[in-house]
């Protein structure tokens, strides 16, 4: 998609033949990308020459060959460590998601909630606004700075409530079922009420509700919305303005994920991945909590976007002062 492009993305993207188009493509790169991210521990285990390997061939390096035992206790480990590293920083959201301390805020102190609670508390807001080296970040801490407390209080607040509403009324033994994106009801949050612009947009808010409930919200980082334009082969599936995962500036020569990609299709295409993890999962006797369904969603998918670092950095290479990094 380019800069100048009047929406988040063609109206194509939301026909049901361009998402199974999608899905389908999706399906057929999946198992040379699952094998590298078996077979190296996610990356932990591979040193530099078998990155190296692993990078060149798609995921699958020729020199490691791992028995099936091995590669059932990898994903074991994989999925352990993911949950582990997930757990970290977790409290930290659910004591900001406490919808009658929000109320409260509401009531009396919503400039504290932004300096002391977002900027301090949150640990995406907090590392986004810390780190200095991106320059990409610039902006996102100039909106930061002028954007108004009760917005921004507003917003979390309601992300909490729809949180809530959400796994109160979500049905487990139903919720698998879903054959399009409409069925995971995900589409208010692509809307203004969930979203302060350019300070709480689709990859914070979405990083917040998944840190909340990772059984039913998927992450939608920048990783991950690199993943997929990789997992699809860089294919355009139709759109007139290249890539629908891409934001492409032609004049600054610049290309990024595309920041505002809408979350209720990500959240399919997240939600079609996990099946096919879960199937793996399945053949290999692999036991996956779906307590943590997305949690091994966005392993795989940091996986994927970090076999092609080097060319991630590339294209992000011409980022000048001003240019807009994360939402």
């Amino acid at each position: 998609m380019y800069v100048d492009f009047d929406g988040s993305v063609e109206d194509i993207c939301y026909e049901e033949n361009h998402v199974q188009t999608v899905v389908g493509e999706i399906r057929k790169n999946f198992n040379k990308y699952f094998k590298g991210f078996i077979e190296t521990l996610a990356n932990e285990r591979a040193g530099d020459s078998e990155v190296a390997v692993l990078k060149k061939n798609w995921g699958v390096p020729t020199d490691v060959k791992t028995s099936a035992e091995n590669m059932t206790s990898n994903y074991k480990e994989i999925i352990v460590a993911a949950i582990e590293k997930f757990e970290r920083d977790r409290e930290d959201y659910i004591k900001i998601f406490d919808i009658d301390l929000l109320e409260e805020y509401k009531e009396e102190d919503a400039d504290t909630f932004k300096s002391k609670v977002l900027r301090n508390e949150c640990p995406i807001i907090r590392k986004t606004l810390a780190n200095r080296k991106a320059k990409e970040l610039d902006r996102y801490r100039a909106e930061f700075s002028k954007a108004d407390p009760d917005w921004l209080l507003e917003v979390v607040y309601n992300l909490c409530r729809f949180g809530d509403e959400y796994s109160g009324c979500c049905d487990s033994d139903t919720y698998e079922n879903a054959t399009d994106y409409e069925e995971l009801g995900m589409g208010l949050l692509d809307t203004d009420d969930y979203t302060a612009y350019g300070v709480i947009g689709g990859g914070i808010k979405t990083h917040m509700l998944y840190k909340i409930y990772p059984a039913l919200f998927s992450n939608r980082s920048r990783s991950a919305v690199w993943a997929l334009w990789y997992l699809t082969k860089k294919k355009t599936f139709e759109c007139d303005t290249d890539s629908e995962f891409l934001m492409i500036d032609t004049k600054k020569n610049v290309t990024q994920q595309n920041y505002f990609y809408p979350y209720e299709l990500f959240h399919f295409y997240a939600f079609e991945i996990y099946k096919l993890l879960r199937d793996k999962a399945s053949d290999m006797n692999v036991y996956i909590d779906l307590d943590y369904r997305y949690v091994i969603v966005d392993a795989f998918l940091e996986y994927v976007a970090d076999v092609h670092d080097k060319e991630i950095s590339f294209l992000k290479s011409q980022i000048r002062d001003g240019g807009i990094g994360v939402d």
